[in-house]
């Protein structure tokens, strides 16, 4: 099985890059990519691990962007796989988007504390060092202080964008995004394309213009795409010669993402492989 879309601490997932692989080990997944918001922190630490337990490993980030058609913008995640993390380019917006996420956090704490019983150190509590902030760690802090069962109540209530607490962050624009990708020798793939339950969702006009940015595939298989979403979805992929991955999104304890629950064919990662500037380490 292979697995190209997981998170560990690094960013908002609930299982250390280590733990994370032992996971997939033992779930019986063959090659896992670890793909943390924006950050590439736990590349070492989960390579280490993948050497141990004999997993194959594709080092990713998933990438903050903002697709924008007139009149309106919405967020976009875009999967980068094998690319050089040292380019200044793509390094630079990185960097860029995690300095305002955890500025956009600290706006966030000082108004939840206007309601609730939330501190700063309430939401570090929740973290690793170097760990990209985000509302899940917003949703856990709110969780150890028992205002809400769990992320999902928080992400359905307090933290869902237009309450009185939600903040945006930057994040560049996605055909930008795309670019830098590719600039850094990375494989670009939208994720979930069609989670409409997370909001809007880009039109497919807007995945052209992706594509004829280098976008490399779309992310079909995913829990949140209906079957008829995943036809569409994969009709387009194939109108725009782009490759079909699946993924479980995988969060640890942070969702019910199941390990493995969706995954990508062999041939779709010797594709991404064969474009990307690093190895898959196998």
């Amino acid at each position: 099985m292979i697995d190209l879309h997981t998170h560990s601490t690094a960013s908002d997932g609930t299982d250390s890059p280590a733990r994370l692989v032992e996971v997939a080990a033992h779930a019986g997944i063959a090659t896992l990519a670890i793909t943390d918001h924006d950050t590439t922190s736990g590349w070492a630490e989960a390579a280490e691990a993948a050497d141990r337990y004999q997993v194959g490993l594709v080092r990713g980030a998933e990438i903050s962007a903002i697709a924008r058609t007139p009149g309106w913008g919405t967020g976009v995640h875009l999967l980068a796989y094998l690319h050089d993390p040292t380019h200044p380019d793509l390094l630079a917006e990185t960097e860029r988007t995690r300095a305002d996420r955890e500025s956009r956090a600290r706006r966030m704490v000082d108004l939840l504390a206007e309601d609730f019983p939330i501190t700063w150190d309430d939401l570090l509590a929740q973290t690793k060092p170097g760990t990209t902030l985000g509302r899940p760690h917003l949703a856990d802090a709110l969780v150890a202080a028992g205002v809400v069962r769990d992320r999902d109540e928080a992400f359905a209530t307090i933290l869902r964008p237009g309450t009185k607490y939600y903040v945006g962050h930057y994040a560049p624009d996605a055909v930008a995004a795309v670019r830098a990708v590719r600039a850094a020798g990375g494989v670009p793939v939208l994720a979930h394309p069609g989670a409409d339950a997370r909001g809007k969702i880009v039109p497919d006009s807007t995945i052209e213009e992706l594509a004829a940015a280098g976008l490399a595939g779309l992310e079909v298989d995913h829990r949140d795409h209906t079957p008829d979403t995943r036809r569409r979805l994969r009709d387009l992929a194939g109108a725009l010669d782009l490759l079909v991955t699946g993924s479980s999104d995988f969060h640890g304890a942070g969702k019910q993402n199941l390990i493995g629950e969706n995954t990508t064919a062999p041939e779709v990662l010797d594709a991404i492989a064969d474009q990307g500037a690093l190895a898959v380490l196998r």
